[in-house]
């Protein structure tokens, strides 16, 4: 498996697009919708690719703290994690923890101090032995709710 960075180009642009669509078409995250455009412009881009096919994508954005926490200062360099996505028939076989591990290492080469990310996924037990079991994140916050 090949996983590199790449520039966005029309033809990548299309087959993020094309990817989104069947995210969205899973219905597996809450409120997910295909990504247009201005939803990847602007992000850094990892793909894995196996035998020239485009088997997963992430891609996300760096940024500075803004308002001091408990968990960094004002100012502190991480990167925002918009998107992780390996397709059906590859999921389970380490695709997305080596997307995962390997930008956290080129973020690390840049002096980045933190990766970030925010999941509304459906399988909440799955998703968060994924990230933080397998992953090595801690968990920071959770955002619930019910319909009444």
């Amino acid at each position: 498996m090949d996983i590199y960075e790449a520039r966005l180009n029309d033809a990548l642009l299309e087959r993020l697009i094309s990817l989104s669509a069947d995210w969205e078409a899973e219905d597996s995250t809450y409120g997910y919708r295909k990504n247009g455009r201005g939803d990847i412009e602007g992000n850094r881009i990892f793909l894995a690719e196996q035998d020239g096919k485009l088997v997963g994508y992430l891609f996300g954005r760096e940024a500075k703290a803004e308002r001091a926490t408990s968990i960094m200062a004002d100012g502190t360099p991480y990167f925002e994690v918009e998107e992780l996505y390996v397709i059906p028939e590859f999921r389970n076989q380490g695709v997305g923890r080596a997307l995962f591990q390997f930008v956290e290492q080129e973020l690390k080469a840049t002096g980045m101090e933190y990766m970030m990310l925010s999941t509304a996924t459906k399988n909440y037990q799955k998703i968060l032995h994924f990230y933080i079991d397998e992953l090595g994140m801690d968990f920071w916050s959770a955002r619930l709710f019910k319909r009444v």
